[in-house]
């Protein structure tokens, strides 16, 4: 196999902007074989816009049960992308999701053990650890030149939408049709690379205001405070109602501290490790030196298309993905937590209660008010 023939499921906004790279050939290993939507009018806007010879069906299933794909993206609402992955894994049919994994842990978790014992490959859509910058940091965490981390804070407030974005769609900023906000549409991404970087915490004390700035049932202004199983401590900061916002990183670590904003890292090294210099000094207001470095990265940052790449190479020859599809539960476990301790107004442990976060959830769902579908679909060129 030369070519891994591609349906991809779900032709909105994302959906439509992954079918009109791969028809660019930005992906040469990925041929465009088949699209599936719900939408007759989506379904028409392949037919106008997209070669003949890709297929078009109603239904993703039916997609998969063609035979005309060796694979498929996924690119529905969020409930779904755990309902599909599991179709396509038990009819052998390789699986990419987009983010987020699902939209509750247990649904993801039964997602992930029938992944496991399957012999297709499952990819997530976390583009953003293409980044060279955040691969950049995450190589320089992993090799412990850094020390143990002692604090992290993320600012991400430039995830701006306004609100023809989300009356675009029913589905969307609804309980029952997207299952959440700013956490689980804009920020699995942060989500994914707070975890990617940092691990996981144990802790969560979380405040999501629903509807603050926006005519919607969700969340769209979230802080949290988060505890490490080191000790370390960090706090997130999202929201879709800032403009222009801000996207800052910023890591404390024993060497010193790294700030990640504006696409480039700055690196205030220490010059000895600050816990033992705390302990031998005997001045007690000096400070160790510190050397302020650029650390240079490789410049790469494919996003989508570098995940679709490595998917490809994944099927064919057996690479490394950009994401294993099994990882897209850890973000997904931050936001369910941040969920869960904004709902109970108390601080939450991780491993939480999966049945209490439904119950919770499901509570929402039966209250959530259906929207008109104006059928509008925005691209998301030029987005990440």
């Amino acid at each position: 196999m030369e070519q891994v023939r591609l349906g991809i499921i779900g032709i909105g906004g994302m959906g439509t902007e992954h079918a009109k790279g791969l028809l660019a050939g930005k992906v040469p290993e990925l041929k465009l074989t088949a699209v599936a939507d719900i939408r007759p009018a989506r379904l028409e806007y392949a037919r106008e816009h997209f070669p003949e010879e890709v297929q078009r069906f109603s239904d993703g299933r039916q997609l998969i049960d063609s035979g005309c794909c060796d694979a498929v993206l996924i690119a529905t609402p969020h409930y779904y992308h755990p309902e599909y992955v599991i179709y396509a894994l038990q009819h052998g049919v390789h699986a990419l999701s987009e983010k987020p994994a699902g939209v509750y842990t247990r649904q993801v978790r039964e997602m992930n053990e029938i992944a496991e014992k399957s012999s297709k490959v499952f990819a997530i859509m976390f583009n953003q650890r293409t980044n060279c910058v955040y691969r950049k940091l995450h190589e320089m965490i992993s090799s412990g030149e850094l020390g143990a981390m002692k604090r992290m804070n993320w600012i991400i407030t430039d995830w701006y939408r306004t609100q023809a974005y989300y009356d675009a769609a029913g589905w969307k900023a609804t309980w029952d049709g997207e299952g959440g906000g700013v956490l689980l549409n804009q920020c699995p991404h942060q989500l994914d690379l707070l975890q990617w970087l940092c691990g996981m915490p144990k802790k969560v004390r979380a405040f999501c205001h629903e509807a603050k700035w926006h005519d919607i049932e969700v969340e769209d202004d979230v802080t949290a405070y988060l505890e490490f199983e080191n000790g370390a401590t960090g706090v997130f900061v999202t929201t879709t109602g800032d403009a222009p916002g801000t996207n800052r990183l910023e890591l404390t670590f024993e060497m010193g501290k790294i700030i990640c904003e504006n696409d480039r890292l700055e690196f205030d090294r220490l010059s000895e490790n600050e816990r033992v210099f705390c302990k031998t000094c005997r001045e007690g207001f000096r400070k160790p030196e510190v050397e302020h470095l650029l650390p240079e990265t490789d410049g790469m940052n494919e996003q989508h298309i570098g995940v679709m790449k490595a998917f490809a190479a994944r099927i064919l020859r057996g690479e490394p993905l950009v994401a294993e599809g099994t990882e897209g539960i850890r973000g997904l476990t931050l936001s369910n937590a941040m969920y869960l301790s904004s709902w109970l107004n108390e601080t939450v442990e991780i491993p939480f209660d999966e049945d209490l976060f439904l119950r919770e959830l499901n509570r929402r769902r039966n209250t959530s008010v259906k929207k008109e579908d104006k059928g509008i679909v925005f691209s998301t060129e030029g987005t990440y």
